[in-house]
């Protein structure tokens, strides 16, 4: 089984109205449809650029004016993903459950189905700027493809939640980040590296380019679009399929075999997740199992 994915590294720049931003979005989309892409990625707190249209007295909004602009993002990527027959993974939007807010990403499917994943690792900058929520459940994906999980960004960065999605079976990991700079990059380009040796899994990362210098917290972003692979035979020496160049406004789009994960996970140089030693520490597998 093969799936065709496509990452968007999002240019943020200053807009007037949200026309503007759904514009911006069909582009993309657009783009990756001409490409064949089953899957689409945007990244994380891409829909910040909607803060930058501003109050209409000159002022910006905040975060806490996010979630009014929840209704009219879905329909647009349900609307797009039902025109093309494609996945969208729809970055992450901020919503508002209860009171509080949530970094929520978003799978929008084919048929008009819409399914969410809450970050659930929260940056400091998330709690104490933003009085961001933590997500209090982890799910699995199913597609017509196999099953994919969503992890945002920071959440990529503990390895016991890619086991956990491992487990579940999921063999692709999508993840969209937004970074400021180039220690925030690498943190989560290293460890998306090593999830995806951990586990025998592809990651799919991308992230936010340009700068909204009307939004706190969104003035400057470094970002790069790349699919990850483990590092064996069958694939890259470097464990890289594709990647954008740094702070470009681009695609890249990738062919993923998921016949060779299955190949290496059995008979690769290294089976990693094979020879865990779950005599030692926790048997995610057995832990779903039983839950």
């Amino acid at each position: 089984m093969k799936l065709r994915v496509s990452a968007v590294q999002y240019h943020l720049h200053t807009i007037s109205s949200f026309e503007e931003f759904a514009a911006q979005c069909e582009h993309y989309i657009k783009t990756a449809e001409e490409f064949g892409a089953e899957f689409v990625l945007f990244p994380e707190f891409f829909t910040t650029q909607l803060l930058s249209i501003g109050d209409g007295t000159g002022k910006a909004l905040t975060i806490n004016d996010l979630p009014s602009f929840t209704e009219q993002y879905r329909e647009l990527f349900a609307s797009l993903a039902k025109k093309t027959g494609m996945h969208i993974i729809g970055g992450t939007h901020v919503v508002e459950r209860g009171g509080k807010l949530y970094n929520t990403a978003h799978l929008f499917y084919p048929d008009g189905r819409i399914e969410e994943q809450a970050k659930l690792h929260i940056t400091p900058t998330e709690v104490h700027e933003w009085n961001m929520e933590k997500g209090d459940s982890f799910r699995i994906f199913d597609t017509e493809k196999g099953k994919i999980a969503i992890l945002t960004c920071y959440d990529i960065e503990f390895p016991e939640i890619v086991r956990m999605a491992k487990a579940k079976g999921a063999d692709v990991i999508f993840c969209p980040s937004c970074t400021d700079d180039r220690h925030g990059f690498h943190r989560v380009r290293y460890t998306s590296h090593a999830r995806a040796i951990e586990n025998q899994v592809y990651v799919v990362l991308t992230g936010t380019v340009g700068a909204l210098p009307t939004v706190d917290f969104m003035r400057l972003n470094f970002g790069q679009a790349v699919v990850i692979t483990p590092n064996d035979i069958p694939f890259p020496p470097k464990g890289l399929m594709v990647e954008g160049e740094i702070n470009d406004d681009m695609i890249v789009t990738a062919d993923l075999d998921l016949e060779l994960l299955y190949e290496v996970r059995e008979r690769g140089s290294v089976t990693t997740w094979r020879d865990r030693r779950t005599d030692l520490y926790v048997d995610w597998e057995k832990t779903e199992s039983e839950g």
